[in-house]
């Protein structure tokens, strides 16, 4: 049995390659990402970079490890990266899909949909969750999207647990034959701990599934097949009761923690159990879902109240109150007992016990000064956005639309560039969607990756139309908000799908994202914006960040 120090991440991806995993995808997203850096860094050697259409690598860009039979891929966005899983999952053998909880709403169609199939090969969703938003548009929480599609979910307390539970996790997907959810949260996935591994497993080869007809979800089958994932949540109701932990203690509280929370509330155990008599608070630990009623029954019939602590949404809190309360008071996130908002921590937490909150030591004459994010020095992306800043002097209208990557930061001063960032490819839509009501210079502003992951299909409708908007694509050549992963496809393949879009040719330019080609780039962008149609400019550099990393591989 060897022991290691790792993340969150780093045990997941450990447990899934011992577990016999075949097939890993993803797309990169903070916290999530260093699950697939890890697949393929201890997958194998051999590499296939992001190079070109000829198979080219690029130094430093990994878009593949593959080690016969075992592949490690990141994907164009996570809806690929799920189906591909798929497909694994299809021909009998293991997969998992992993990324970070707004990916999850990407993958929403396939996650929901193969809950109805017939999982043959043992199929696990990571998702990484971002209570605090450190990195994110929000921070919704993927039990509720779990519990939406009807699969079982488990969640972790610990590194030790993220390890055993996604091991689990694969082999209760082909007893099922269901994807299982497993959820992270941003702490346990960063946060590093020693994990005890089991010895690796070889998984006998299953062979492709031969009852094809439980795959295909057209209506009169589709029906069938809800029907059998209906029957099996009892199972996953017992078997989600069977393994959480209930220790009966103080009749005066009782206390329910799931993930994260339990770390947090074991710093305060002791403390509140010597301020009431040495008895510790009664405890029901919650580590899988759907979640059971009996020994949620047994702790609210031994105390005489409950606080449920959480992170994330109010989801175990709702179940226990259910539409007509319960017959002791049970405090939260509902009643301002757990922040509505954040991540949980052991001072919130301590406070949510009743203890005292601890004074830290007061520091005089120290005033830290205000830190905002910004360009990485000799960033790219400060040239494209300064050179549409000039480009846009003079002009009475305009909306630029941001899409999210490291460019979002032109939202901030000393820019104050772009106007709107909701959600990935969005800025194509919103461009072509105001320009087509009357918008004056819509211009979006999306970086490579992203208009390979979500940016394509709107500007095939911006095309269709004839929508008079300009489009930039701020192409560094990696992702490089989440660490410099590869983009899945080359800088020199860009013009060539652009122009099988539907773009104009003549319409479509390539310009150096550089300072000393500043005035060519402005009077570019005010020919293209002065266009009526659609006109799309790739401002070409790599980004500073991906070189580092390059010339360290």
């Amino acid at each position: 049995m060897a022991e290691m120090v790792l993340s969150g991440d780093e045990a997941v991806a450990q447990a899934a390659l011992d577990a016999g995993l075949s097939g890993g995808f993803a797309y990169p997203g903070t916290p999530s990402t260093e699950i697939m850096e890890y697949l393929q860094e201890h997958l194998g050697d051999k590499r296939a970079g992001a190079g070109d259409a000829d198979g080219s690598a690029e130094t430093g860009s990994v878009l593949e490890v593959r080690t016969a039979p075992r592949v490690a891929q990141w994907c164009a966005n996570e809806k690929t990266a799920y189906e591909s899983a798929l497909g694994v999952s299809f021909a009998g053998k293991r997969a998992m899909v992993s990324m970070k909880h707004v990916g999850l709403n990407v993958a929403m169609d396939p996650f929901t949909n193969s809950a109805l199939v017939r999982i043959h090969g043992g199929l696990v969703v990571v998702v990484a969750d971002d209570p605090g938003m450190h990195s994110s548009q929000d921070e919704q929480d993927s039990r509720l999207l779990a519990d939406f599609a009807r699969v079982p979910c488990f969640e972790p307390s610990d590194q030790q647990e993220a390890y055993d539970m996604t091991r689990l996790a694969f082999d209760y997907s082909e007893e099922h034959e269901v994807p299982v959810l497993v959820r992270l949260t941003t702490r346990l996935a960063h946060a590093r701990a020693l994990v005890t591994m089991a010895p690796a497993r070889d998984v006998p080869a299953r062979g492709k599934c031969t009852d094809p007809y439980s795959w295909i979800l057209m209506p009169e089958m589709a029906r069938r097949r809800w029907l059998a994932l209906l029957d099996k949540q009892p199972i996953f109701r017992a078997d989600a009761e069977a393994a959480s932990r209930l220790v009966l203690g103080s009749k005066e509280l009782g206390v329910i923690t799931c993930g994260l929370a339990r770390a947090y509330y074991k710093e305060n155990e002791d403390e509140w159990a010597r301020a009431h008599g040495g008895e510790r608070p009664s405890h029901l630990h919650i580590g899988r879902y759907p979640v059971g009623a009996e020994k949620i029954r047994a702790l609210v019939a031994h105390v005489k109240r409950v606080l449920v602590i959480e992170e994330g949404y109010p989801y175990i809190e709702r179940d226990l109150r259910g539409i007509f309360g319960t017959p002791v008071p049970v405090a939260g996130k509902m009643t301002g007992e757990i922040p509505l908002a954040g991540e949980l921590s052991a001072d919130s937490v301590r406070l949510a016990l009743g203890l005292q909150a601890r004074e830290g030591s007061a520091v005089a004459g120290i005033e830290v000064p205000g830190r905002p994010p910004q360009f990485c020095q000799g960033c790219p992306h400060a040239d494209s956005i300064t050179a549409l800043k000039k480009a846009l002097e003079g002009e009475a209208e305009f909306f630029t639309a941001s899409d999210i990557g490291c460019y979002t930061l032109s939202a901030l001063p000393p820019w104050n560039a772009v106007e709107s960032c909701v959600d990935m490819g969005a800025s194509v839509g919103m461009a072509r969607g105001a320009a087509s009501v009357g918008q004056k210079h819509a211009i979006g502003v999306i970086g490579d990756s992203t208009f390979y992951h979500s940016g394509m299909t709107n500007l095939i409708d911006a095309v269709r139309y004839r929508t008079p908007m300009t489009l930039l694509i701020l192409d560094n050549g990696t992702t490089g908000m989440t660490g410099a992963q590869p983009t899945i496809s080359g800088t020199s393949q860009l013009p060539k799908l652009l122009e099988g879009l539907g773009v104009e040719k003549e319409h479509i330019r390539v310009l150096e994202a550089h300072k000393r080609a500043l005035d060519t780039n402005v009077a570019a962008i005010r020919e293209e914006i002065a266009y009526d149609g659609v006109s799309v400019i790739v401002m070409v550099r790599e980004c500073i960040e991906w070189l580092k990393k390059a010339r360290k591989s």
